[in-house]
């Protein structure tokens, strides 16, 4: 999709800069929109024990807290830039969201995770104090469109995004050779998911594979051995195992208010085949059996994951249309991001 590129800018971009991250993605892609980044890494901030971790998380004070204000400030004194970018704001006060404003900067509140949601992950208690204050708010969810649209906040609908750089197509040899993984699961044990794959695989006998952070913590000892190929996987362990699975299931967040998978957009961009459960979101995002399949229930999952299995011109012709999609609709971090600097210009919006 092609996009107005923005005006550059000096920009403080808050997050985690660590590989594997999408914030690291997303500070990529910002510099290849030529914009002159600077990180402010959060992850120096981080509480000793876990059990500090949660605490600060759930009550940001104490002198962690007051240390990551006062640094912030010192940073944007000194580097003077035109936009910070916060990526999940969990920790600021209003006093300094106040001063940096006071200094000309622009401010961004970038959340992937919904605040508002049921899920209720225990850390938006200062969030909630200050949200109010951002220039501009990056929305990810129709429930948040509303919410925000309703308190008169400034905001563009923007998407879970892929990075081009890290999600791409296998070469054109790949084949049904080159997959090893059956009806793949690749994420976390969120909500429905470790029942719902259980029963895929054991009451509908689909062979599914897994491959996630936390899973020993939800599946007995023989079922973790049986289900699970690997752990967390980020980058190019990640991609080609997308690149490995004949079928790629993708799922939502619920509690989370999610419209669209972000890894189902990431799947996508890989060019394989994508079965998703269907929600409104992704029938927007794709053409439903040319570009994705979906599902409503367990039964209709096993029903088309045993058809595709048998059918593999189907599945490239539908991963190689999904990926093709993914290019042209602009679900790259590169359109989403200009599309969101363009806004603070004033710009017309492409869309989403």
């Amino acid at each position: 999709m092609p996009f107005t590129r923005p005006a550059k800018r000096r920009i403080l971009y808050l997050g985690d800069p660590n590989p594997g991250q999408t914030s690291s993605y997303r500070v990529s892609a910002l510099s290849r929109l030529d914009q002159d980044v600077t990180v402010f890494d959060l992850t120096a901030y981080s509480a000793g024990s876990r059990i500090l971790q949660k605490l600060r998380m759930r009550l940001p004070m104490g002198p962690l807290v007051a240390k990551i204000n006062r640094d912030l400030l010192t940073a944007v004194r000194a580097g003077k830039p035109d936009v910070v970018f916060f990526d999940k704001p969990t920790h600021f006060t209003r006093t300094t969201i106040e001063n940096i404003k006071s200094t000309g900067a622009l401010t961004v509140n970038y959340n992937q995770d919904s605040p508002f949601g049921l899920r209720n992950d225990g850390c938006w208690f200062q969030y909630y104090r200050v949200f109010r204050l951002f220039d501009l708010h990056c929305l990810f969810r129709e429930s948040d469109v509303a919410r925000y649209r309703g308190w008169g906040l400034n905001y563009i609908k923007t998407m879970f995004s892929f990075e081009p750089a890290v999600q791409f197509p296998p070469p054109e040899s790949w084949g049904d050779d080159n997959r090893t993984r059956q009806v793949s699961y690749i994420g976390s044990p969120l909500e429905e998911r470790p029942q719902f794959l259980m029963e895929l695989a054991e009451k509908k006998e689909v062979p599914v594979v897994i491959a996630g952070p936390r899973w020993q913590d939800f599946l007995s000892e023989d079922r973790y051995a049986r289900y699970v190929s690997h752990g967390y996987l980020a980058n190019g362990e990640y991609r080609e195992n997308i690149w490995r699975s004949k079928i790629n299931l993708g799922f939502v967040s619920h509690l989370n208010e999610d419209d669209i998978g972000h890894k189902c957009i990431e799947i996508a961009a890989c060019g394989q085949f994508l079965m998703a459960v269907r929600t409104r979101g992704h029938e927007e995002c794709f053409d439903e059996d040319r570009e994705a399949v979906f599902f409503s229930s367990v039964e209709e999952c096993a029903d088309k994951a045993r058809f595709y299995l048998s059918r593999p011109d189907l599945r490239d012709a539908i991963g190689r249309r999904a990926g093709e999609r993914a290019v042209a609709s602009g679900y790259d971090n590169d359109t989403q991001l200009a599309r969101i600097l363009n806004r603070l210009d004033g710009k017309a919006d492409t869309g989403s």
